[in-house]
């Protein structure tokens, strides 16, 4: 069975990366956070010495700390083809995880660079992020998986949504 290829996306610390380590432990589906690509591809390099980056992995851990600057440069990266960066991380990946620009968005959806968004939720407990750094609404995904509970319920959430999806 070939698996769809799914876009998450929601706000910082929402739980994203919990809901693709879900779908790959319980259905093997192979996943990759924006952030990792990149950081991986081109941001490590570019801010390695202004931020005394001693490492990828040390670049990658301190994004929080600079959304609006990664951002722009992962916007820049695609400015040419907003749906580059989802054509490479679809290259070797069922999903792609974190997403933050609509423009890309549009793109990859116009161009069906996915089959599938889904939107993970926890705005009952955690803030969302500013514009400047993630400027996707709810909206824009074919599905919501509400993480205001606990993580049985986030796991039963998934279980559900992936039958789902692997029905289709």
């Amino acid at each position: 069975m070939s698996l769809p290829k799914l876009l998450v996306i929601g706000h910082g610390r929402h739980g994203k990366d919990t809901v693709c380590e879900l779908l790959r432990d319980q259905y093997q589906f192979v996943f990759r956070s924006s952030s990792d690509f990149c950081a991986e591809r081109f941001i490590y390099m570019a801010l390695r010495d202004k931020y005394s980056y001693n490492s990828y992995a040390q670049c990658y851990e301190d994004r929080h700390n600079h959304r609006t600057e990664w951002f722009d440069m992962i916007h820049d990266y695609c400015k040419d083809d907003y749906a580059r960066l989802g054509r490479e991380i679809f290259k070797e990946n069922h999903i792609y995880c974190g997403l933050r620009n609509k423009a890309e968005f549009h793109a990859m959806r116009n161009t069906g660079v996915f089959d599938y968004c889904i939107w993970v939720d926890r705005s009952d407990h955690l803030p969302l992020e500013d514009r400047s750094s993630m400027n996707l609404d709810i909206w824009m995904a074919d599905y919501v998986i509400d993480n205001n509970s606990t993580l049985d319920t986030l796991k039963r959430s998934v279980s559900d949504l992936a039958d789902h999806l692997l029905r289709s």
